[in-house]
C-alpha cells in the first residue's frame, strides 16, 4: 500500500522558523508588559494637589542668650568679741600628750619572741634516720641501724623488768606489757605511757624504760624531731 502522507507537508523543514517566529513574539509581549502603567482610580479621584505658596516663611524659633551675672559679694566677716569669764572656778588643765624620752623603750630591752613551730613525733616506721643506740654507730644502714635499736632495747628491758611481780600480782600465763614512749630531739626518753593487765606491770615497765640511756636523735630531712616507739614486753608466769 502506498503512505497516505505527502512528502511535501512535512512540517519538520520549518522548525527553526517556527522558532524565531515564537521567540519574537515572546519578546514583544514581554517589552509591552514591562512598559504598561496603571493607575489607581479611586487613589486619582480623592487626593487633591495643594499648591505651595512660595511668599511664606517658615518661623525661625527665638533662642534667648542668658546674660552671665557677676558673683555675688562676699559677706563682711562677722567679728567676735571674746567674752570675759568671771566664774571664780580654776579652768580644767588639759593634759599634754608628748611622749618624753625616759618613756621610750630602748631596742636592746625588746625580747622577741621565738617562732614557735609544732613538733610532731614521727613513728620509727617512717623516720629517715632512726635514733642511734650506744653501740650502735658502727652501723651506716638505716635498716641495721634501727634492728640494732631493737635488739639493744630488748636486751636492756629483759635485764631489768621484774618478772617475778607478775606472780605475786596472782597472773598466769603468759602476759604482755606494751609500752609507748618517744626518743626526743635531744635524744632523751620522754611521754612514756603503759599497757598491761595490771597497774603495777605497767608501772614496772614504765620505770624501766625511763633508765635508757641517751640516744643520738632521729632525723628528718636532716633535722633533729622526735621519734615514737612501740615496743612489747612479754614474759611467763610459772606457777
Amino acid at each position: 500500500m502506498k503512505p497516505k502522507k505527502n512528502p511535501k507537508a512535512d512540517l519538520r523543514k520549518k522548525t527553526v522558523f517556527f522558532l524565531q517566529l515564537g521567540l519574537i513574539v515572546v519578546l514583544l509581549f514581554t517589552y509591552f508588559m514591562i512598559n504598561l502603567k496603571t493607575y489607581d482610580k479611586e487613589q486619582a479621584t480623592t487626593e487633591k494637589w495643594e499648591p505651595i505658596d512660595i511668599n511664606t516663611e517658615e518661623a525661625i524659633p527665638i533662642t534667648k542668650v542668658k546674660e552671665e551675672l557677676p558673683p555675688p559679694k562676699p559677706k563682711d566677716p562677722v567679728e567676735i568679741e571674746p567674752i570675759e569669764d568671771d566664774s571664780p572656778e580654776p579652768e580644767d588643765s588639759i593634759k599634754t600628750t608628748e611622749t618624753s624620752l625616759d618613756d621610750i623603750v630602748e631596742v636592746d630591752d625588746i625580747i622577741e619572741t621565738p617562732d614557735y613551730e609544732p613538733v610532731v613525733a614521727v613513728p620509727v616506721e617512717f623516720i629517715e634516720d632512726v635514733p642511734i643506740f650506744p653501740g650502735c654507730e658502727s652501723l651506716d644502714d638505716n635498716e641495721d641501724r634501727k634492728a640494732c635499736m631493737s635488739e639493744k632495747i630488748s636486751k636492756f628491758i629483759t635485764k631489768r623488768f621484774d618478772t617475778g611481780l607478775g606472780e605475786d600480782l596472782g597472773l598466769s600465763g603468759i602476759n604482755r606489757v606494751t609500752i609507748m614512749f618517744e626518743i626526743d630531739k635531744n635524744g632523751e626518753v620522754n611521754n612514756v605511757h603503759a599497757r598491761g593487765p595490771h597497774k603495777d606491770l605497767e608501772k614496772e615497765g614504765i620505770r624501766v624504760i625511763n633508765l635508757l640511756p641517751k640516744m643520738e636523735p632521729g632525723k628528718q630531712r636532716g633535722k633533729p624531731v622526735p621519734v615514737r616507739y612501740t615496743i612489747p614486753i612479754n614474759f611467763k608466769v610459772q606457777n
